[in-house]
């Protein structure tokens, strides 16, 4: 799937839906030097790295700008899709059967994995279905290349020369062969999308081969998925997701990822698990997650999805891959909620978006993304104008805001 993690996300176009790009991003680079004059500054600065200058003399010879990378970083790649969408669509039966399939096939690893990093199989194998299919779509791009290409332009160069200097010490250190660094345009490699300086760094040889090799090593890959969710916080032993159901009258307000409740505090709100079970009237804290408003799935979110937002700032996203985790668990199909909840496309969101700067608030760049910053604004012109406070976009909200002008 390749999700660029110093972003909102990179996305593969597997998952996304790519539209033209902003004006704003139609960047006019003059550089002051060709690419080849900066290649050659390149390898020196790879060198003085730590990259030995046999690596650096063989992979960067010939390497050359492509223009179609930068186009494609140019192109703004998003979900199109609301939460019932994207998820109805990803947490396929496909996926289901296969992650299944996968859990039971590599139980003695799974069990090992999470002795030692405390992150149990389907949240691995959730990761691992959604990013590549199970390692079947890694990518198709050069990353040496790319990885320069990307580091030259003028957008992103710091973040990319970082990235490809991590992924020439892949190669240095022996893990896999330039010809082998084949993914994401973006650079993110292996079947779980590491980026190179997260493979360097995060990478574990779990199969005792001397050698981290994510692409066609299973152990390595889930082994060093583990390890990266462990760097994110991930907490041993705790929950992660759970679909509740709500009542009809809630202090919305307080269904927002930042803000924590104990469990007994949400029980006394009316919120029960899924089926009507009482919640446990304990301490534990977690979020009410309402991702498509007050009338779709609900789900209590714990400590433990803030480690999804990292893999991932997309919530969209994030709350799939953790409800499908919880579906590899054992968890039923989530109930849709009411139907006819209104979606809202790339063009409706940025008319949306517009409306609410208008307004005041900070909605960051109108990119008809529904993103944290656009919840927050959508969250607080419901409580101006005493609307029930979902974050989640209405017609009523969107009127009422017209009508202020």
């Amino acid at each position: 799937m390749a999700s660029s993690r110093w972003t909102i996300s990179i996305l593969a176009a597997a998952l996304t839906v790519t539209v033209g790009a902003a004006p704003a991003l139609a960047i006019t680079c003059n550089h002051s030097q060709s690419f080849a004059s900066w290649l050659e500054g390149m390898k020196r600065n790879a060198v003085a790295a730590g990259v030995s200058s046999r690596t650096v003399a063989n992979v960067l010879s010939g390497v050359s700008y492509d223009p179609a990378i930068v186009r494609r970083d140019r192109a703004r790649s998003v979900f199109a899709q609301s939460f019932l969408q994207f998820s109805g669509r990803m947490v396929s039966g496909y996926r289901m059967k296969h992650g299944r399939a996968k859990l039971k096939k590599y139980a003695s690893t799974f069990n090992r994995i999470e002795k030692e990093f405390g992150v149990p199989g389907p949240v691995i194998v959730g990761f691992w279905g959604l990013e590549t299919d199970f390692g079947v779509n890694t990518g198709k791009s050069p990353i040496i290349g790319a990885l320069a290409t990307l580091a030259y332009d003028c957008r992103r160069p710091e973040v990319f020369r970082d990235q490809l200097i991590a992924a020439l010490k892949i190669i240095d250190r022996g893990d896999l062969r330039r010809d082998q660094l084949i993914g994401a345009w973006a650079g993110e490699l292996g079947q779980t999308q590491f980026l190179p300086t997260h493979y360097l760094e995060f990478g574990v040889d779990y199969d005792g081969d001397g050698r981290v090799d994510l692409r066609s090593s299973e152990a390595d890959v889930l082994a060093s998925t583990a390890n990266l969710l462990r760097h994110y916080g991930w907490r041993r032993g705790e929950p992660w997701l759970e679909e509740v159901s709500v009542p009809a009258e809630l202090p919305w307000h307080e269904a927002e990822l930042t803000i924590r409740h104990p469990r007994a505090q949400w029980a006394k709100w009316g919120v029960r698990r899924r089926g009507g079970e009482r919640l446990p009237a304990d301490n534990v804290p977690a979020a009410l997650l309402l991702p498509m408003g007050r009338h779709g799935p609900a789900f209590l979110a714990y400590p433990n999805f803030d480690v999804y937002t990292q893999w991932n700032q997309s919530l969209v996203y994030a709350t799939t891959a953790a409800y499908y985790a919880t579906r590899l668990a054992g968890a039923p199909r989530y109930d849709k909620g009411k139907s006819g909840i209104p979606t809202y496309g790339l063009n409706e969101t940025r008319q949306l978006q517009q409306l609410l700067s208008r307004h005041g608030y900070d909605v960051g760049e109108a990119d008809g993304i529904i993103g944290e910053q656009t919840r927050q604004a959508i969250r607080q012109a419901q409580i101006k104008y005493g609307l029930p406070a979902d974050s989640y976009p209405s017609d009523e909200l969107i009127a009422r805001l017209r009508q202020d002008g």
